[in-house]
């Protein structure tokens, strides 16, 4: 029988044969011995079935950690390969900003026009990561991807028109990395 301290124990079951004392008065008959003996086997099969399921159990709970162990560890290796990605994409830029303050001793033109080739390459290398800028002057305000700065009164513009951008805003796929700050028209005609 079950114990709540988690020990089994076999309570002996005795029929209605091995209740009565032996005939003969003796306590060590032949049937009490082969009676005792069996128990004692059954106690011993008992025993050594909990031993197994103890054991099973401690090398599944082992199983387990080394699992979980190795999924938080795979997943460590996973954002070091991803970060280090991104930056592969975005060292191209590094360079041409180098080149260009070599020379930047020079004319200024050629200073502009270096900058402007940095811009575009950390715009692409950005595109490729996945990260867009989200349009705004001229489209509709929407407050997922706009947030209003100011209300214009105008009849240049159509009611809900944004006019002016003066923070792009950008997403990386359709994750809303940072909304636009932009103005909104006001137009009462409409």
């Amino acid at each position: 029988m079950a114990r709540g301290n988690g020990k089994t124990e076999v309570e002996p079951q005795l029929d209605a044969e091995h209740e009565l004392p032996p005939a003969d008065g003796s306590e060590d008959s032949p049937q009490g011995a082969v009676s005792a003996s069996a128990e004692g086997g059954e106690l011993q099969k008992l025993k050594a079935e909990r031993d197994t399921l103890l054991d099973r159990l401690a090398r599944m709970q082992a199983d387990f950690e080394n699992a979980r162990k190795r999924a938080a560890r795979d997943q460590q290796e996973f954002r070091e390969f991803a970060l280090a990605d991104a930056l592969k994409t975005l060292l191209p830029v590094l360079d041409s900003f180098e080149r260009a303050l070599q020379a930047s001793a020079g004319d200024k033109s050629d200073l502009r026009s270096g900058v402007e080739l940095i811009y575009k390459q950390l715009q692409d290398g950005l595109g490729k990561l996945g990260m867009r800028a989200i349009p705004a002057k001229g489209e509709p305000f929407d407050p997922r991807w706009h947030e209003a700065i100011e209300m214009v009164d105008t009849t240049k513009a159509p009611d809900h028109q944004i006019i002016d951008e003066l923070q792009p805003g950008y997403r990386l796929k359709d994750r809303l990395l940072r909304p636009a700050m932009v103005r909104v028209a006001r137009n009462p005609k409409h």
